[in-house]
């Protein structure tokens, strides 16, 4: 549809700037902010753009920034997003960049996105050679607090309208640079389960006179892990976690209520409807089994990500023309972590494609976890490439 050409430009472009971009994303490195509290990101994310001459809107989602440059006559339209918010983790890395803000660090990398795309933003507004109007997303609370969500319901695609919508997330062992793309579903669906049990307390010495929840609690938690091993089909991915099991605070009473949060994750619609049915029906009867009552708070945080095939396809061969064919796999493996650009998939076609963050690098959400800033180069090139390939002038 659209003839791809050489970038090289574009990397020449962007190493006049690396050590710009290194301090940008080490500066947000060292003031990480949870999600929905990205006021000083979100800041610096508007200025750079607003100096940079894009048409800037704040507030999108709470905290989330759109920057809008158009360049010739073209109707086509372009969204990228990158995400903003950092995880309430202790940072561990002894980088002399780590965090100011005590119990807060960016262990997933979205400092490395942000700067990403700020560094692809700063280039296109410079060169403008494309034809079009091009949507940069810049989006809060990722984090599993719904900032899509938020965003969306801000009317984000109303407001700013794509033909295609892409997005990136750094991926620690895959080598640095490289580019993992796939056709279809790629990351899982989350659902997310309080389950509260209620029962009768007493001493410790008389479990006869009470309705003990947290054996009904442990027994549960046993039972559910027969979901995937018997009731979901080999074939297919699936995980339910509990991730938490609280009750009572001392050896000699039997308390009057358990707590237990799961996790449930599926790479397909079916198996993940089919799955919650089962872990429904588990908790129900093994509460009345023990002859405690229950009550299930369900959250759906996310629904599978599926990648739209042209969109997909187009983005494997821009990094193809980017980087070389032995960079970029368009067939990457899935995974059961789960990413709230799901939602703007559900609404825009487009794809998401991991770059390799290093081979032997610590995985995301590690104390110990750190972007790699070699990769910002080749991410900002990435995202600059696709734009003028997108938006190729007639």
């Amino acid at each position: 549809r659209i003839t791809m050409r050489p970038h090289q430009h574009i990397l020449d472009w962007l190493s006049d700037v690396a050590g710009d971009l290194h301090a940008v994303r080490q500066d947000i490195h060292a003031h990480p902010e949870l999600g929905f509290e990205e006021n000083r990101t979100s800041a610096l994310v508007a200025k750079s753009l607003k100096d940079w001459g894009y048409e800037v809107h704040t507030g999108i989602g709470k905290t989330g920034v759109v920057g809008v440059l158009r360049n010739g006559s073209s109707s086509r339209t372009l969204g990228i997003r990158a995400d903003m918010d950092a995880l309430p983790i202790i940072e561990n890395t002894g980088a002399s960049y780590t965090s100011q803000h005590a119990g807060c660090m960016h262990a997933c990398g979205h400092d490395g996105h942000t700067t990403m795309l700020l560094g692809a933003a700063r280039y296109l507004a410079a060169t403008r050679q494309f034809d079009g109007t091009l949507n940069l997303i810049f989006q809060p609370a990722e984090e599993g607090q719904g900032g899509a969500e938020a965003m969306l319901a801000d009317g984000l695609l109303e407001r700013f309208p794509c033909d295609g919508l892409f997005g990136m997330h750094n991926m620690p062992g895959l080598p640095a640079g490289h580019l993992g793309l796939r056709v279809g579903p790629m990351m899982a669906s989350q659902d997310l389960l309080t389950v509260t049990l209620e029962g009768v307390g007493g001493h410790g010495s008389m479990p006869h006179l009470t309705v003990d929840p947290l054996v009904a609690a442990a027994s549960m938690v046993m039972a559910l892990q027969t979901v995937v091993a018997r009731n979901i089909d080999t074939q297919e991915a699936a995980v339910v976690t509990v991730g938490a099991l609280q009750a009572g605070q001392a050896a000699n009473v039997i308390p009057q209520q358990a707590l237990l949060r799961l996790s449930l994750r599926a790479l397909n619609p079916k198996v993940r409807e089919q799955m919650l049915e089962r872990v429904f029906a588990i908790i129900h009867t093994q509460a009345a089994s023990f002859g405690c009552t229950v009550q299930i708070e369900h959250r759906p945080a996310y629904p599978v990500l599926v990648n739209h095939a042209e969109e997909t396809e187009f983005a494997r061969q821009v990094g193809v023309a980017l980087l070389g064919a032995d960079a970029v796999d368009g067939n990457t493996r899935t995974l059961m972590g789960s990413e709230d650009f799901a939602w703007m998939l559900q609404r825009c076609p487009g794809s998401y494609l991991f770059i390799g963050n290093g081979v032997s690098r610590p995985m995301v959400h590690n104390p110990a976890y750190d972007f790699n800033d070699d990769i910002l180069l080749t991410g900002a090139a990435y995202w600059g490439a696709l734009t003028e390939s997108w938006l190729k002038p007639a």
